[in-house]
């Protein structure tokens, strides 16, 4: 891999459109306000509700959209918790997105319990100075996490409602290193064009589709194996805090106003998670700030040196 120094380019004749995909399985109203936040009428947006949503919420986020010509939803798929079908109804939302349209540049996945802290035109003067960059986390499996080689090292059988209880060891594929990160991603859009029209991801595909967790490691290593010219950089641009959990080991905290101060700084564009029956006031807060930073000018994201990788 090359490690290269790059700087963002400070002008850019037109502000880059994004195609954002998000993910709903709960907290209708929620939803509402995440969209309401990044929404802008040159951007394009796909929702995806999980089949397991309540034909009431479906009917009730089905009506909201509708007075927006640029948002859709995608045919609904039942997803798994840490299975393939996660990964796969990314891949369905990248390919729908780039039949729709083929005036958006980037590709940003959401859930719809993420909140942007940066305004969209701040946004989206960002990614106009880091045009074709990729952003990613992304780690060597075997050296970084070596905790997690049992995800890719096992063969699982996803089902309708979890994984099948026959796990079988298995030898992970000839002259490809494993890499790992998370499931949020920024990606330009040739970057999404690589993933569903390159010949080379299919034995990705044929081998994830049996292991553990493969949205947080699917895409790394699909980047970082192949022939993909783009530039990766390791930061997804996400405010995530990490606490214990059980068995899961880590999830990610549920934030409330005493983070308000944690939010405000750096340079991520959106964090998670948010739940409004837990503390709503936190999302009140990062409201009244978009707000105010909608009638700035947006600087705060224009110069920056970013370490990046090369495949």
């Amino acid at each position: 891999m090359e490690i290269t120094q790059s700087l963002s380019n400070n002008t850019s004749c037109m502000k880059s459109k994004i195609a954002y995909f998000i993910l709903v399985h709960r907290f209708p109203n929620q939803f509402k306000r995440l969209f309401k936040a990044i929404y802008d009428k040159d951007n394009y947006y796909l929702i995806h509700l999980d089949k397991k949503v309540t034909e009431e919420i479906s009917k009730e986020i089905s009506c909201f959209l509708k007075a927006y010509p640029n948002a859709h939803i995608l045919e609904s798929t039942n997803v798994i918790w840490g299975g393939y079908s996660m990964v796969q109804a990314e891949l369905n939302g990248i390919n729908y997105l780039l039949s729709l349209s083929k005036s958006w540049d980037f590709f940003i996945n959401l859930s719809g319990q993420d909140f942007p802290l940066k305004s969209q035109n701040e946004i989206r003067e960002f990614l106009s100075n880091n045009k074709e960059r990729n952003f990613i986390k992304t780690a060597d499996q075997a050296l970084d996490r070596p905790d997690t080689m049992n995800r890719i090292e096992n063969h699982f059988t996803e089902t309708s409602s979890g994984f099948s209880d026959t796990v079988f060891k298995r030898s992970f594929m000839d002259d490809v290193t494993p890499f790992i990160g998370g499931q949020w991603m920024i990606l330009s859009r040739s970057c999404c064009e690589f993933i569903c029209y390159s010949n080379e991801v299919k034995k990705y595909e044929d081998y994830y589709i049996n292991t553990l967790i493969p949205d947080e490691s699917f895409f790394q290593t699909v980047l970082m194996n192949t022939s993909f010219p783009g530039i990766i950089v390791n930061d997804d641009k996400r405010a995530i805090i990490w606490v214990p959990d059980g068995l899961i080991k880590l999830r990610p905290k549920t934030f409330t106003i005493e983070d308000l101060l944690f939010l405000s700084k750096g340079e991520n564009i959106f964090a998670r998670k948010f739940d409004d029956e837990h503390d709503g006031a936190i999302v009140d807060a990062l409201e009244l700030r978009l707000k105010k930073h909608s009638l700035r000018k947006p600087t705060s994201l224009r110069r920056k040196k970013y370490l990046t990788i090369r495949p």
